[in-house]
């Protein structure tokens, strides 16, 4: 593989997260371009290709992972899949940047990290509230002593539910709201404090709107408790109708900030007709919208692979990386045992015989 020039990225799945990896590697172009993308679903990695103008398309990853030029891969494939897809990128000896959560089980997490560390290969974990600039700015503040001793950390994630069908699936995704959205706020908060032991957790979840849909939770709200007398809170949904609601809180004991991810970047928009985008989840642009400009750019999409590929150079350290996912993996573990005890649950915690996280909450789900 190259020493220079732009990294080679070939991504797996063509669908909402293929999509905005593939817009945010254009957005900044200048260490990486996309060459190649794989998805068994006919005409879905030929239509992504044609729209980003992505030259080679693949219906099996595992042909995708011949190819000599690609040096990095990304995964935004079911959850199921991570595991077994980033050994097999390990394995053709190509660095893995794999999409949230890392995958189902600490073993798989565990078996991730061994694998890429003996390949040589770099694990990134796609977590972009790390790289989001209103929530890069608070931590920056933060750690310049703005708010003095940090007592209280929030990050709420709220929306009506997904975009793809697997997510529904708990065989396929491992859990609900909590698991897709959760995941951002174990490890926000986490990050946040500047990596702290997490002591104990507390959770209570349920599915309150789309019975229906799912067997997963479509409602959560997680509180971490962090060695030096700190406290995370994790707010999800499935269920909050009006579009997409992402914002943290920050206390200490000299300040206060908030940061909302899309209202400060949004025109209050009244519309008698409608159209065509106002924001991520957003059902309807007629009436009251809050249209945003630069969305994947706020998110932090952009800055986090362009970091990515720089760490494949050499000229950067991953920020994160799949230690990341795996603490995160333990705290998915521990919050559906406490929201199936109605109790804190004190980490660290590796119960055995898991196959999904929610199996820990619902023991008697179907498959």
């Amino acid at each position: 593989m190259a020493a220079n020039g732009k990294v080679k990225v070939g991504i797996i799945g063509s669908r909402f997260e293929a999509d905005i990896h593939a817009a945010a590697f254009q957005i900044m172009p200048e260490e990486a371009e996309v060459v190649a993308v794989a998805s068994p679903t006919a005409g879905h990695p030929e239509a992504l290709a044609e729209k980003y103008g992505i030259p080679r398309v693949f219906h099996d990853y595992r042909e995708m992972l011949k190819e000599p030029d690609i040096e990095m891969v990304t995964i935004t494939a079911p959850n199921r899949l991570h595991a077994r897809m980033t050994v097999d990128i390990a394995k053709a000896g190509k660095h893995v940047v794999c999409e949230k959560p890392l995958c189902m089980t600490l073993e798989e997490a565990d078996e991730m990290i061994d694998v890429c560390r003996r390949q040589g290969v770099l694990l990134m974990y796609a977590e972009e509230l790390f790289f989001t600039p209103k929530y890069v700015k608070a931590k920056q503040m933060a750690d310049e002593g703005a708010f003095g001793k940090l007592y209280l950390v929030k990050q709420c994630e709220k929306h009506f539910g997904p975009h793809s069908p697997w997510f529904w699936d708990v065989r396929q995704s491992g859990g609900g709201a909590l698991m897709d959205l959760g995941c951002h706020g174990i490890a926000f908060c986490w990050w946040f404090l500047g990596r702290p032991k997490i002591q104990s957790v507390l959770c209570h979840m349920g599915t309150y709107v789309h019975n229906d849909n799912t067997q997963g939770e479509d409602d959560s709200i997680c509180i971490l408790e962090f060695e030096g007398n700190a406290t995370g809170v994790v707010e999800n949904s499935w269920a909050r109708r009006g579009g997409m609601e992402d914002r943290i809180e920050v206390y200490g004991e000299g300040g206060v900030t908030y940061a909302d991810l899309h209202m400060g970047n949004a025109l209050p928009t009244y519309s008698e007709y409608g159209f065509g985008y106002a924001v991520e989840k957003a059902p309807t642009t007629k009436g009251w919208t809050w249209p945003v400009y630069e969305e994947l750019w706020n998110y932090g999409f952009p800055q986090e692979m362009h970091h990515f590929a720089r760490c494949v150079r050499g000229k950067e350290e991953p920020i994160v990386t799949g230690e990341d996912g795996r603490v995160v993996q333990e705290v998915l573990y521990a919050a559906y045992e406490s929201a199936r005890r109605g109790a804190k649950v004190q980490l660290p915690f590796r119960p055995e015989g898991v196959k999904r996280p929610i199996d820990l909450w619902k023991t008697e789900l179907d498959g």
